[in-house]
């Protein structure tokens, strides 16, 4: 065997591999080279989150009982500056490192830091040490400074780089603390700039997570392009139980108090505060945060609450004789719910840099040790309060045994009888199994063709209207059915109308309504959902019914382009991110004239689109209130129209003149 196998070539050739070929990244080079590998991208999620690792460091101040005050100031020029009252950064020198202050150190060097050994802090998002590091690697201009032992620190940094030495700048006797001001490098992040919207949010949810922070909020307010105040001061001394009343509104809940409160963990390993609501006519959220680090996808401490929650009620309903409630499951407790949980524990682990998953396995443990106890109380100190959530429980519950029950039998099976009796227009998807399917209700034979390309074949299917629909509220049930496009409708879905529409046999698990982001469009949905209400009620108020957002602006500039759903978001991206630059607008007279691709990327793609589900009001079940309304507006009565215009003609002139 050849020689030249192992070094991979002939010397000298450009396949040739010694060790000329191994490069050493030195200091920040390996985050400016590969930034995905510590913030997740380069994207504008990756840009925010440079924000939140500077902003985690003083709340860890302020967890640790050292900041009180924390204060976020977004400036023009996309400089972002974050100042606490805490202890402030060590200036002096550092010991392994005698010709470079701790702060440089900590500035300049990946996995250093005071939160490794937990003697600076007990419990801290920042664990890795590379958090500010990585932030001054991605930033064309960061400045520090400290306030500390009555006399004020500088220092200067330039994409990782320190520009000069600290220095110490003056006296400061009546403050303390750090403040971190950085502008992100166009050079890793393009033209992307921080959103206003986004860091007031984050700076909100970071003063619920910690009642003992005050957190205040500026920004300039020329960069502001929609509602974001230009100053807030956020304090919650309710903490997570003021935000979940904020959430909910005047939404009505399963209980009328809902399920919140805040426990310490044995052997000071830290403490969990939870608040809990089962909304009814709405879906829910969950929050999941460790140590005041949001983590979307959750991990062990959502896994401990959810066993709380589970056993909790599974042992209420042993208690009340409930003999159902020992078959339920988690996603019967959790389905639909809105939750917020935080936990503080010591070196948590995560699953990666960017922190969106805990995986401390004692996280679980501790978190339903603590929390059971409290939801027993809250279930068994008002048996009405407890009877009533069992109750919403176990209608979850029944609801997932019928879909499983569904699934079990496919649909080929049960369609099977229909399958040749379906309309000829519609375009079915392939998918046996009604799980995870949808029907798009398209406006126009040019939309549906659009349509059919941008589709997925498995689980989307099409069925195009021509123009507007037959008016079901003025007319009679005989005209009705004899109506072509309705009697495709009906047919298409396969689960019968009125009296015997029966939405266990709805051969897909959403109907959307998609039609052009205009008047007319507006006019055929309206149509849409006044035949559904009146003869498929049960669908809407199990929420099969959604409208699609198709964009009515498509704007290009520089090769990139943005979509804006009206004619307020065209004027606030003009205003906004794409000021100052040569954009090309271009108007969708309707979804005909969308490619595929367009389609696809703005109005059917799961992963990016946006959808409304249509929902029915509290009150239907009398439907007095809402019914008349559909009869005024849509029924035979010209008169009723004409005069719902004048009654609210007023109240829309005068919105419109105070916006």
């Amino acid at each position: 065997m050849s020689d030249d196998l192992f070094a991979g070539g002939k010397p000298g050739s450009a396949q040739s591999y010694d060790a000329s070929a191994i490069e050493v990244l030195e200091g920040l080079e390996p985050v400016r080279r590969r930034p995905g590998m510590y913030i997740g991208g380069t994207d504008e999620r990756a840009l925010h989150h440079l924000a939140s690792e500077v902003l985690d460091n003083a709340m860890d101040e302020a967890v640790a009982g050292y900041a009180t005050r924390i204060e976020v100031t977004l400036e023009t020029g996309n400089r972002l500056t974050i100042t606490d009252n805490g202890r402030g950064i060590p200036v002096d020198m550092h010991p392994k490192y005698p010709d470079k202050s701790a702060l440089e150190v900590i500035f300049t060097m990946l996995h250093s830091g005071g939160k490794f050994s937990g003697k600076a802090y007990e419990t801290s998002g920042g664990l890795h040490g590379v958090g500010v590091s990585v932030v001054n690697a991605l930033s064309m201009d960061t400045s520090v400074e400290v306030a500390l032992n009555r006399e004020l620190y500088r220092q200067r940094f330039s994409r990782g780089l320190p520009q000069g030495s600290l220095e110490k700048v003056g006296g400061a006797p009546n403050r303390r603390g750090t403040t971190v001001s950085f502008v992100p490098d166009p050079e890793i992040f393009g033209e992307l700039t921080f959103k206003p919207a986004r860091l007031h949010r984050l700076a909100r949810s970071k003063a619920y997570l910690y009642a003992g922070v005050e957190i205040r909020w500026k920004c300039d307010p020329s960069i502001i392009a929609d509602e974001t105040p230009a100053e807030a001061v956020f304090q919650f001394p309710g903490g997570l139980s003021d935000h979940l009343k904020e959430q909910l509104g005047t939404r009505e809940c399963a209980t009328i108090d809902f399920f919140s409160g805040t426990q310490d963990f044995a052997e000071s390993a830290g403490r969990v505060e939870w608040a809990v609501a089962w909304p009814l006519w709405s879906d829910g959220s969950t929050s999941w945060y460790c140590n005041t680090i949001p983590t979307p996808d959750g991990g062990t401490h959502e896994a401990g609450l959810r066993a709380a929650l589970t056993k909790g009620i599974r042992a209420f309903g042993d208690l009340i004789g409930q003999k159902k409630a020992k078959d339920i499951q988690a996603e019967d407790v959790m389905n639909g719910v809105e939750l917020m949980l935080s936990v503080f524990i010591r070196e948590p682990q995560f699953q990666s840099q960017t922190k969106d998953r805990l995986t401390s396995p004692e996280a679980a443990r501790l978190v339903e040790n603590a929390v059971r106890d409290h939801f027993d109380h809250f279930l068994a100190d008002n048996m009405d309060r407890g009877k009533a959530l069992i109750g919403y429980v176990l209608e979850r519950m029944d609801e997932r045994l019928r879909r499983k029950q569904e699934k079990e039998i496919k649909r080929k099976t049960a369609t099977s009888g229909r399958k040749l009796r379906l309309p000829g227009k519609l375009t079915d998807c392939s998918s046996d199994d009604p799980e995870g399917t949808e029907l798009f209700i398209v406006e126009g034979d040019s939309a549906g063709g659009s349509a059919k390309q941008a589709r997925d074949r498995k689980t989307q299917a099409i069925l195009p209207i021509r123009g507007k629909i037959l008016n079901v509220a003025s007319a009679t049930s005989a005209k009705i059915l004899a109506n072509q496009e309705i009697a495709d409708l009906i047919l298409a879905m396969g689960c019968g109308t009125r009296k015997d529409c029966n939405p266990d046999n709805l051969r897909y698990e959403r109907i959307v309504i998609m039609t052009d982001a205009d008047v007319d469009g507006a006019h055929i949905a309206t149509l849409l959902m006044t035949f559904f209400f009146q003869e498929m009620p049960d669908l809407v108020r199990r929420g099969h019914l959604y409208l699609a957002q198709p964009p009515l602006y498509r704007l290009v500039t520089g090769g990139k382009s943005v979509y804006a759903a009206n004619d307020e978001a065209r004027i606030a991206l003009l205003e906004g991110e794409l000021k100052g630059k040569k954009v090309e607008v271009s108007r969708f007279k309707g979804l005909g004239e969308m490619n595929p691709q367009q389609l696809r990327e703005t109005t059917m793609d799961p992963k990016v689109r946006s959808l409304i589900r249509v929902t029915l009001p509290a009150d239907y079940e009398d439907r007095a209130v809402v019914k008349d309304l559909v009869d005024r507006l849509m029924g035979t009565n010209p008169a009723h129209r004409f005069a719902f215009i004048q009654e609210n003609a007023a109240q829309v002139e005068e919105e419109a003149i105070d916006a």
